[in-house]
């Protein structure tokens, strides 16, 4: 398993966006499974946005109430996942944690039987 840091979660307002950071501060390999997910109480752990960085290709799969104002991306070389939040609405607020596999072994997948490494989830509060 990897220790996972998520960062970036605050209270904003309808409209506005933010952008969390989840980075593997202890792991010296690439990571190229990773997602994020969100929960809100006494709900199930939603997949937000999944990234898969291939040999020749990368994937990116996303939930469709993100489609359009949501964005995962990763820093070439780099051991950290950014979620790029548009258009934040009342309905995304929620508890996001971000996700890794290792090793990778189905990329791009929205649920978290997938992934096997969890941070410890950053809040995300929007208002109107």
């Amino acid at each position: 398993q990897v220790q996972l840091v998520e960062s970036g979660g605050e209270s904003v307002e309808v409209g506005e966006s933010l952008r969390l950071s989840c980075a593997a501060p202890e792991y010296h390999y690439a990571l190229n499974c990773m997602a994020w997910f969100r929960q809100t109480p006494g709900q199930e752990r939603e997949g937000v946005a999944a990234l898969y960085l291939g040999r020749n290709d990368d994937i990116t799969n996303y939930a469709d109430s993100v489609k359009g104002r949501f964005t995962i991306s990763q820093e070439p070389g780099e051991n950290t996942v950014y979620l790029q939040m548009n258009k934040l609405r009342p309905e995304d607020t929620a508890k996001y944690y971000c996700a890794a596999s290792t090793p990778c072994l189905r990329g791009g997948q929205l649920a978290s039987s997938a992934y096997n490494s969890w941070g410890q989830g950053t809040q995300v509060t929007v208002s109107s």
